[in-house]
């Protein structure tokens, strides 16, 4: 299997950031709009194994199918753009402006959620053959899933908030690293195995992904979960979409470019070694030198 090492990595990861920035609108909202509906459907089939098997960690297992497929694809996810973009500004690239940045964000958001939704209305669809029946299982289970994770952290006041925070900010160190990993291979199993192995920490870890949200939530809604649409917003997508930026920031873009890209200095070889030899030349002059003897 193939390797790309960091150093060369690094910028890769920047040239990929322009293109998203100065892609046209129309194919930023195609990308993330399949981006969305793709990895939701693999969060339903983790969701579908989990409540089959008994096992969520199967379920978290298999959960990193759709991300691998969606990147395969040259889709985009906010989660991977927060980086990507960040990358590309701080590099200074020609043409590359916070405008440009929050632009490319917020079309990838919008295509994100109406991917995800569509996901979330074809699968209530079918968990309840065509809302003709209670939801089965699986779709219990989602409407769980969005009560737990909204109503949930909101009995905790504002520890329930700083939870859902960090846990939005570990997701997208993860998930961003799979993003990375994309790019860390020039083969299609090296590229899966890079993508799967973070991919599947977050979701076995249960970190809040404001992509995934985008479906467990409507779905919970339209299954007749036990939280309203403000639940959400406040006590779940909103804070996750903060805490997912800064955790890709912190954890990803800040610390590859830093040492990878603004590489300092190296270390002189030569000037450490006489610096050495000077020490050790004075240390044995100190060992020689006569001892003073008291006067008598």
């Amino acid at each position: 299997m193939s390797y790309v090492k960091p150093a060369e990595l690094v910028p890769t990861l920047i040239d990929a950031g322009v293109s998203k920035i100065f892609l046209s609108a129309r194919d930023t909202l195609i990308r993330s709009y399949m981006g969305g509906a793709i990895l939701t459907l693999g969060a339903a089939f983790a969701v579908t194994i989990t409540v089959q098997t008994g096992s969520a960690l199967i379920g978290a297992l298999l959960f990193p199918v759709g991300f691998i497929m969606l990147y395969l694809l040259g889709y985009d996810l906010l989660t991977g753009v927060f980086v990507l973009g960040s990358l590309a500004w701080l590099d200074k690239r020609p043409g590359v402006t916070m405008r440009g940045v929050l632009r490319n964000w917020g079309l990838v958001f919008l295509g994100n959620f109406a991917g995800a939704f569509t996901v979330a209305l074809m699968m209530a669809i079918v968990v309840t053959y065509g809302f003709d029946t209670p939801p089965n299982e699986v779709g219990e289970a989602i409407s769980h899933i969005g009560e737990g994770r909204t109503v949930g952290y909101a009995e905790h006041g504002a520890s329930g908030m700083l939870t859902l925070f960090v846990r939005g900010m570990l997701c997208n160190w993860m998930v961003s690293t799979g993003v990375v990993g994309a790019m860390l291979a020039k083969d299609v199993p090296g590229k899966a195995i890079a993508m799967w192995m973070p991919v599947m920490l977050f979701f076995a870890m249960a970190f809040e992904h404001s992509v995934v949200n985008m479906f467990l939530f409507p779905s919970g809604l339209l299954l007749g979960g036990d939280f309203t649409i403000m639940d959400y917003l406040v006590w779940n997508e909103i804070p996750t979409v903060l805490g997912n930026l800064v955790g890709g920031l912190l954890f990803t873009a800040l610390p590859l470019y830093a040492t990878h890209a603004r590489t300092a200095a190296r270390r002189d070889a030569e000037a450490e070694a006489g610096r050495a030899g000077a020490e050790a030349g004075r240390a044995d002059e100190t060992l020689e030198a006569p001892a003073l003897t008291p006067s008598a």
